[in-house]
Parts: structure tokens; sequence; C-alpha cells
């Protein structure tokens, strides 16, 4: 092999390797432009996550079993007291829940569903007893 032949090897080689490098140029800037697309989004999913977990109710994560059984407390403590009239705060307190006011909103919308239901009924404004 004479140098001609060496050097015209390396150009094509030297040429090939251009491609190639330019081609690789060309899928890193697709690829970083994919990649902040999609952290662009995961940080939208974030966001969201945290704006919805800040507006559902503290009992959200609640299995349905336990959600049954605060259901069955609440029935229970109006069937063990059937004349007395409840504030939502009282019924806390008496089966040991949190009064804080998220929780006693979740209460409220629990009685408000066993009124309908016909289970209790609404003698006054903020005030729940059993149906007789």
């Amino acid at each position: 092999m004479n140098v001609t032949e060496f050097l015209r090897l390396l150009q094509a080689d030297h040429n090939n390797t251009a491609a190639r490098a330019d081609h690789l140029r060309e899928q890193i800037d697709q690829l970083t432009s994919a990649l902040a697309e999609v952290e662009a989004r995961l940080a939208e999913i974030v966001t969201t996550g945290k704006v919805i977990g800040s507006l559902i109710p503290l009992d959200h994560g609640q299995d349905p079993a336990k959600t049954a059984t605060v259901y069955q407390q609440i029935v229970t403590a109006f069937n063990e007291h059937p004349r007395q009239v409840f504030r939502v705060r009282e019924l806390h307190e008496l089966l040991g829940l949190p009064t804080d006011k998220p929780s006693v909103n979740i209460t409220r919308s629990r009685l408000g569903r066993l009124i309908r239901q016909r289970l209790l009924t609404q003698p006054g404004r903020g005030l729940y007893q059993k149906r007789t």
C-alpha cells in the first residue's frame, strides 16, 4: 500500500466517522428535545397531583372497608341513642374521630347520604337524628 492509497482510505474513514458523528448529534438533539418534553409533562403531573391532593378530603386514601366501618360506627351511634339529636362535632367526639374541619365535613357528607337513604332525619340545620 502506498502513501496515496493510505491517505485516501484515511480520508474515507474520516468522512464516514464525521457523518456518523453528525448523525449521532442529530439523535442527541432529538433525544434532548424529547427529554425536555417528557420532563415538562412530569412536572405538570406532579403539580396536578399536588393540587388534586389538596382539594380531596383527608380520607381519600382510606380503603372502602375502613369507610364502611366509619358508616357502621355512625349508624351504631344513632341506634344506641335513637332519640338524641347530634351535631357533627358531638358525633365525632362520641366516636373518637378527629374534630378538624375536613374530617367533620366528610362526616357531614356521610350524614347527608344517610339522610337520603332515609336512615336519619335532620330536625334542624346542622342537627341529625335517627329516623323513627
